[in-house]
C-alpha cells in the first residue's frame, strides 16, 4: 500500500517553470495507473530549470507515508528504470490505542502527526550517506481508512481523540438511525454511497461525536468544527494549518457513508439523515494532485502529491487492472 501511495504521488506532474498547473488525473484512473504512474516518475524526477535557467538532476526520491492502525511509517523509494520504485529507507513507530471502555478505541491525533514527523527525519537520517528535502520529489499519503478526527478550525487543535474504525460505539446509534432514518432498512443509502449503515463508517463516527463531545457541539455551533478521517488531519497538519487547507481524497472520502459515489461529493440528503453538517467536512478532491508544500519538520518544501485510503493504495501497489480482484 505504501508503493501505491508513491505512485499515486507520483501521477501529479508539476511545472518545472512557474505555469499553469495541469490538470490532476481522476479518481477513475487510479486503479489502472501503473503505467502512467511509472511515466510520470521518470517525467517528474527528469530535469529541473534552476534560477539561472539552466538544467539541473531534479531529486529521484518518493516518499510515502503509511498511517495504520498499530503504527505508522515512512518509506523513501529510488526511482529506477521506467518508473520503478525500488525500498530504500524506511522507520516505523507504534502509537498508544486508548481503551475508554470495552469496545471503544481511540488514537491520540498528536501523537499520530509528531510520529509521522519523526519517521520522516529517521527514514531521512537511514539513506545510506544521508539524505535531505532536496533529494525527494514528492510525497502520498495511505492511511487507516474511516477512522474520524475532529478539530477546531480556527486553532487547529483536535476536539477529541480520533475515533478508530474498528470503534463500537456507535451500534446503539446505528440501530437507531436505521429504524427512525432509514425504515428499517440498513441499506437505504446504499444506492448514493455504496455502503450499509455500520458502526465501521465515518458518518455515523461523526454523529456520534456531535451528540456526545461538548468541545464538538460548541465548535459545530460556531463553525469551527473540521471533520476528517487520518488523511485529513495529516494533510492539514502538514501543508495546510496556516492556509487552513481541509481536504480529503475520494477513496477516504467513499467510506465515511456521506459521498455520492455518482459525483463523488457530498450528498446533502443523506449527511442531513445522519446529522452531519456538510460545512464541516473536507473538500474532495482526487488521489494525485498537487495539494500543497509540506511547511513542516524535515521535508519543508516537498510538495506533497497524492492521497488513498489503505486498501485502495494497496490495490495500486500491488499492479491490479481493470478484470482483477484483490480479497483482503
Amino acid at each position: 500500500r505504501m508503493q501505491g501511495a508513491a505512485q499515486a504521488a507520483s501521477t501529479a506532474e508539476r511545472p518545472v517553470a512557474p505555469a499553469k498547473r495541469p490538470a490532476a488525473p481522476t479518481p477513475h484512473n487510479t486503479p489502472s495507473a501503473n503505467k502512467s504512474a511509472r511515466k510520470a516518475i521518470v517525467k517528474s524526477s527528469s530535469l529541473r530549470a534552476n534560477a539561472s535557467g539552466s538544467a539541473t538532476m531534479a531529486p529521484k526520491l518518493v516518499g510515502a507515508i503509511d498511517q495504520g492502525t498499530t503504527s505508522t511509517r515512512f518509506i523513501l523509494y529510488r526511482v529506477v528504470g521506467d518508473g520503478v520504485l525500488q525500498p530504500l529507507a524506511s522507520h516505523q513507530m507504534e502509537h498508544k490505542q486508548i481503551y475508554p471502555k470495552p469496545g471503544w478505541c481511540e488514537h491520540d491525533p498528536e501523537e499520530i502527526y509528531a510520529n509521522t514527523l519523526t519517521c520522516i527525519a529517521s527514514a531521512l537520517e537511514a539513506v545510506p550517506g544521508g539524505a535531505t528535502a532536496s533529494d525527494v520529489a514528492c510525497v502520498g499519503i495511505t492511511n487507516q481508512r474511516e477512522t474520524t478526527v475532529a478539530w477546531s478550525k480556527r486553532t487547529g487543535k483536535p476536539l477529541h481523540n480520533a475515533v478508530v474504525w474498528l470503534d463500537m460505539r456507535t451500534s446503539d446509534l446505528c440501530e437507531s438511525l436505521t429504524k427512525e432514518v432509514m425504515g428499517g432498512d440498513k441499506d437505504a443509502f446504499r444506492e448514493i454511497c455504496g455502503l450499509p449503515i455500520s458502526t465501521y463508517f465515518s458518518g455515523v463516527k461523526m454523529r456520534w461525536l456531535l451528540d456526545n463531545c461538548d468541545a464538538v457541539k460548541a465548535a459545530a455551533s460556531e463553525d469551527d468544527l473540521a471533520f476528517g478521517t487520518i488523511d485529513s488531519w495529516l494533510m492539514h497538519k502538514l501543508v495546510g494549518e496556516k492556509a487552513g487547507t481541509h481536504v480529503t481524497d475520494v477513496t477516504n472520502a467513499s467510506r465515511t457513508m456521506l459521498m455520492d459515489l455518482r459525483t463523488q461529493q457530498w450528498h446533502e440528503p443523506t449527511a442531513k439523515a445522519l446529522g452531519v453538517p456538510t460545512r464541516a467536512l473536507p473538500r474532495i478532491v482526487s488521489c494525485a494532485e498537487e495539494y500543497g508544500v509540506i511547511t513542516r519538520g524535515a521535508l519543508a518544501g516537498v510538495p506533497l502529491t497524492g492521497c488513498l485510503g489503505d486498501q485502495h493504495a494497496a490495490t495500486l501497489g500491488q499492479r491490479c487492472d481493470a478484470g482483477r480482484a484483490k480479497n483482503t
